[in-house]
């Protein structure tokens, strides 16, 4: 039985190099969009930010910002996955 420890590999589902989408959920705030097109282009840094996507919640409370971008390795995913999820403006990274 796998119990997820440190130790295990499992094989990736994605071949790389792979368009990879990435939905980022944080609240409506100022600077929120920067602080997470930054966190991206440090990872991914031929990351077009003209192909972001911005959509606010229906109350306004959440912004939601989708980027697709060029992933080379699992290990490039995991670091940027990482940090966005230890943001502290982040809420949830899809």
């Amino acid at each position: 039985m796998n119990t997820g420890t440190a130790g295990d590999e499992q094989p990736s589902l994605i071949e790389y190099p792979s368009d990879f989408p990435l939905k980022i959920l944080g609240n409506t705030q100022p600077g929120f969009a920067q602080a997470v097109l930054g966190v991206v282009k440090k990872h991914a840094p031929d990351f077009d930010e003209a192909t972001l996507a911005m959509r606010t919640s229906k109350k306004g409370k959440y912004l939601s910002i989708t980027c697709v971008i060029r992933a080379t390795s699992r290990e490039q995913l995991d670091a940027l996955y990482q940090e966005l999820c230890d943001h502290p403006m982040v809420v949830m990274v899809l």
